[in-house]
């Protein structure tokens, strides 16, 4: 089942999202076959500011340990986590269901 992760860093955390990166990359490349979609959001100057993620995962449990795992939640990045289910319509831009 797919499951849209938004994150929104702390204020003023910028250092903390890149000394945590690596780390962050690292962990998700342990989920490759399983990461849908995988990027930062980025605030009007183009700098990260959160994380959008969609992962193909067995039920919201598993989507919510993957979320609770990652580096970035590890040191405190995120102000706020969202985990919701998701239904992919088009991909690539062809219509998929």
């Amino acid at each position: 089942m797919l499951f849209a992760i938004l994150c929104t860093d702390r204020p003023n955390s910028l250092d903390t999202r890149l000394a945590a990166r690596e780390a962050h990359l690292r962990y998700l490349s342990t989920y490759a076959d399983r990461l849908v979609h995988a990027g930062p959001l980025l605030d009007i100057d183009g700098r990260p500011c959160g994380s959008l993620l969609v992962v193909d995962v067995e039920d919201r449990a598993a989507a919510e340990g993957f979320a609770a795992a990652d580096p970035y939640a590890k040191v405190n990045l995120f102000e706020s986590v969202a985990v919701r289910g998701h239904r992919l319509v088009f991909r690539d831009g062809a219509l998929v269901g």
